[in-house]
C-alpha cells in the first residue's frame, strides 16, 4: 500500500463528513406552527436523515466488500454486483414478488432478492464456464442477462398501471428512509460478510497463485469459490433487497482501493468497503444538497450508475482481448448460389407476415381472422403498427449490418454497441430543453446522441485494432452510462419521465399515421443508397490496409456509413425503443443463411428485420390478450438469450 492511501481515503472522510454536515445545515425548515415545526423536524433527523446517512455508508461498505470478493475469486477486475447479473437478478425477482406474490416479500424480502441473485450468477457462470470464465464473456454474458432481467422488470412495472413510477423509482437505488431498520439489517450483514471475508483471506491469498497452485497446497478451489461467490451475492442482494439498484459502487470501490496502492487481498478487502462507503455517502450528500427540498432530483442509485461507464471504460485498459477477425471468417460454410431468389423468397415470407399480421388476432371471443367489415374497421389500429415495426426492423438491421461490416465484428449491433442508448440521452436532453418538442427534433437530437456514442466507440475501437471484446465492451460501457443518464431523468417524474419510460418499453400501442409514414419514409430514403456502397461492404471486414491498398479511402467510408448507421438507428429507436437487439439478429441470421456479399447480406438482412418486428409485434399484442407487451420489450426477450448464445458458442476461450 502507497503512502497516499491515508491521504486519499483522509481526505475522503473529511470530505464526506463535511457534505453531511451541509445537509444538516441547509435542510429545508419545516412549514408550519413553530411548535410543531420543530417537533416534526426532530423526528425528521433522527427517523429520516441520519438513518438515510448511515444507509449510504454501510450499503456502500457492503457493495464495496461484495465487488472485492467477485474480483478476487473470479480473476476480473471488472466484476461486480451490476456488471454480473446479480442486482438485475435480484431486482426482477422482487418486482416480480412485489407485483404477483407480495406475501412472499412480506416473508422474507431478502430472500427473494437472494434468490434472483443467486439465480442470475449461477446463468452467468453456465454459460461462462466453456471459456473458463474468460473474464470478459463473464462481464458480456452478465450485462446482456441483465438487459433481459430489466426488460422483464420493465414490462411488469408498466403492466402495474398505478405503482409504475413509486416500482421503478425504488427499483433506480432510493436511499429515503422513516427509520433505522434497514440500516441495522445492513450494519448486521456488513458484520457478517466482513467476519466472513476475515476467514477467508488465506485462500483468497492462495488463489492469486492459481487454481492448479492453490490445490496443491491443499485447497479446495471450486468449493471455496462457491462459499466466496455465495457470501458476495449475499451482501448484493441485501442491498438490493433494502434499497434497490446501486449500480456499479462494487466496481468502483476496489478499482479505487487498488489505485491507492492496495495490492494484497488482505488490504483490498479492508479498504474496499471504506471506499464503497465513501462513494456512496459523497454522491448521496451531493444529490440532496442539490436538491434543496424534501425530495431529491434523482434516486442515488441512479446517480451513482452514472460512474459506471467512465470507470468501466477506464478499467478497460486492462482487459485484454483478442484482435478483430474478417467478418467472412464467422460466416457458415455454406454460401448461397442464388442470392437474389432467396432474397425474393425472404420477401415473401416477409409479405405474408404483415398479411396475417392485419387479419389474425385475438378478442373477447378467442382466435379470429378478420375479413369484410370487420378487416376494415380493424386496418386503422392494425396497419400502422405494422408498418411501425416493419421499417424500424429494417433501419434497425440495416445499422447493425453497416456496423458489423465496419468493425469486422458479428457481434456489433446498435442496442449492444450503446448507439440506442447515446439516441436515447439525446432525446432526453431535446425533452429538457424543448419541453414538448415536434418529432423533426426529437429525431434530430437522437441522431447526435447516437452519432456522438458510436464516435467515442469507433475511437476507442481503432486503440485496439478493433479487437471485438474490446470494442464491445466500450460499448456496453457507454450503454450503461445512457442508460443511466435516462433513469436519473425518469426517476424525476412528471410527463417527461413518462414520455421516456414509454419510449423505452418500445411500444407500437399508440403507433398511428404519423408514425407509419415517418417510418416508412426514412427507411426507404436512408436503406435505399445502401446498395450501392456495396464495395465498401465488402472491403471495409478485410481492415485498413487492405482496403486501402485496393483503394478505399476507409476514413471517409466508416465517417459516411457512422452518419448513416446513426441515422437509422435514431429514427427506429424513436419508433420501437432501444431494446430490441434486431440489429444483432438480423444481419447474423443472414450471414448464417449464406448471404456472404455486403450488398447481398444487406438486403437480406433488411428484410428479416422487417419481418422479426412484425412477428414481435403480433406476439406482442396477442400473447397475454387482453394485455399487451411492449414490443421493443419483447423483442429484446429474444435477442438478450440469442446474443448470450452468440457470446458463448466459440467453445473455451482457446478455440
Amino acid at each position: 500500500m502507497t503512502a497516499r492511501a491515508p491521504l486519499v481515503f483522509g481526505g475522503g472522510i473529511v470530505a464526506a463528513l463535511a457534505l453531511l454536515a451541509a445537509v444538516v445545515a441547509f435542510r429545508p425548515p419545516v412549514p408550519g406552527d413553530a411548535a410543531l415545526a420543530m417537533v416534526l423536524d426532530r423526528i425528521l433527523f433522527w427517523q429520516s436523515l441520519l438513518p438515510r446517512a448511515a444507509v449510504a455508508l454501510l450499503a456502500g461498505a457492503a457493495l464495496g466488500l461484495a465487488g472485492a470478493l467477485l474480483q478476487r475469486i473470479l480473476r476480473n477486475p471488472i466484476a461486480d454486483p451490476s456488471t454480473l447479473g446479480i442486482a438485475a437478478g435480484a431486482q426482477l425477482t422482487l418486482t416480480l414478488a412485489t407485483a404477483f406474490a407480495p406475501g412472499l416479500v412480506a416473508l422474507s424480502r431478502e430472500g427473494v432478492a437472494l434468490a434472483g441473485g443467486l439465480a442470475a450468477v449461477a446463468i452467468v457462470l453456465a454459460l461462462s464456464w466453456r471459456r473458463g470464465l474468460d473474464p470478459v464473456t463473464v462481464i458480456l454474458s452478465g450485462m446482456m442477462l441483465s438487459l433481459v432481467a430489466s426488460a422483464l422488470s420493465v414490462t411488469v412495472v408498466l403492466a402495474k398501471g398505478d405503482y409504475v413510477m413509486s416500482l421503478f423509482i425504488w427499483g433506480a437505488g432510493a436511499l429515503d428512509q422513516q427509520g433505522w431498520g434497514p440500516a441495522v439489517t445492513l450494519a448486521l450483514h456488513l458484520a457478517a460478510g466482513g467476519i466472513a471475508a476475515g476467514l477467508m483471506l488465506r485462500p483468497l491469498a492462495l488463489l492469486g497463485l492459481g487454481d492448479a497452485a492453490a490445490r496443491g497446497l491443499g485447497l479446495a478451489v471450486q468449493t471455496f469459490r462457491l462459499l466466496a461467490l455465495l457470501v458476495a451475492v449475499w451482501l448484493a442482494a441485501a442491498v438490493t433487497a433494502e434499497v434497490g439498484i446501486i449500480a456499479f459502487v462494487g466496481l468502483a470501490a476496489p478499482a479505487f482501493a487498488r489505485f491507492c496502492g492496495a495490492r494484497r487481498p488482505d488490504a483490498v478487502l479492508a479498504l474496499s468497503p471504506l471506499a464503497g462507503a465513501l462513494i456512496l455517502s459523497l454522491t448521496d450528500s451531493t444529490i440532496r444538497l442539490s436538491s434543496g427540498g424534501f425530495g431529491d432530483i434523482a434516486p442515488t442509485g441512479a446517480a451513482t450508475a452514472l460512474l459506471g461507464g467512465p470507470v468501466l471504460l477506464w478499467l478497460l485498459r486492462g482487459v485484454h482481448g483478442g484482435r478483430r477477425q474478417p467478418a467472412d471468417a464467422t460466416v457458415a460454410g455454406r454460401r448461397l448460389a442464388s442470392p437474389g431468389r432467396a432474397i425474393a423468397l425472404l420477401a415473401s415470407v416477409a409479405a405474408l407476415l404483415l398479411l396475417g399480421g392485419l387479419v389474425a388476432g385475438r378478442d373477447a371471443g378467442g382466435w379470429h381472422v378478420a375479413t369484410g367489415g370487420l378487416f376494415l374497421d380493424l386496418l386503422p389500429f392494425r396497419a400502422p403498427r405494422l408498418i411501425v415495426a416493419a421499417a424500424a426492423g429494417a433501419m434497425l438491421a440495416a445499422a447493425g449490418t453497416l456496423l458489423q461490416r465496419m468493425t469486422g465484428n458479428p457481434m456489433a449491433s446498435p442496442e449492444v454497441m450503446g448507439i440506442s442508448a447515446g439516441g436515447g440521452v439525446g432525446l432526453a436532453a431535446v425533452l429538457s430543453l424543448a419541453g414538448f418538442p415536434d418529432p423533426p427534433t426529437m429525431i434530430a437530437g437522437m441522431a447526435i446522441g447516437a452519432l456522438a456514442t458510436l464516435g467515442i466507440v469507433l475511437a476507442i475501437g481503432a486503440r485496439s485494432g478493433f479487437g471485438p471484446e474490446r470494442l464491445l465492451l466500450s460499448g456496453v460501457a457507454l450503454g450503461a452510462f445512457g442508460m443511466s443518464v435516462l433513469t436519473t431523468v425518469l426517476a424525476g417524474g412528471g410527463m417527461r419521465g413518462y414520455m421516456l419510460l414509454a419510449w423505452l418499453s418500445g411500444s407500437t400501442n399508440d403507433a398511428g399515421p404519423v408514425e407509419a409514414w415517418t417510418g416508412a419514409i426514412a427507411a426507404a430514403v436512408l436503406i435505399a443508397p445502401l446498395p450501392f456502397l456495396g464495395r465498401w461492404l465488402d472491403l471495409l471486414p478485410l481492415g485498413d490496409a487492405i482496403g486501402a491498398g485496393l483503394g478505399l479511402s476507409v476514413r471517409r467510408a466508416r465517417l459516411v456509413l457512422a452518419i448513416v448507421a446513426a441515422l437509422l438507428t435514431a429514427i427506429a429507436s424513436l419508433l420501437v425503443g432501444p431494446l430490441s437487439l434486431v440489429g444483432l439478429v438480423a444481419p447474423h441470421l443472414a450471414r448464417l443463411t449464406g448471404f456472404v456479399r455486403g450488398r447481398d447480406q444487406l438486403a437480406a438482412a433488411v428484410v428479416i428485420g422487417a419481418s422479426l418486428l412484425i412477428l414481435a409485434d403480433w406476439f406482442s399484442r396477442v400473447v397475454i390478450f387482453p394485455y399487451q407487451v411492449p414490443l421493443g420489450l419483447f423483442a429484446s426477450l429474444v435477442g438478450g438469450p440469442y446474443l448470450i448464445w452468440l457470446l458463448n458458442r466459440g467453445g473455451n476461450r482457446h478455440g
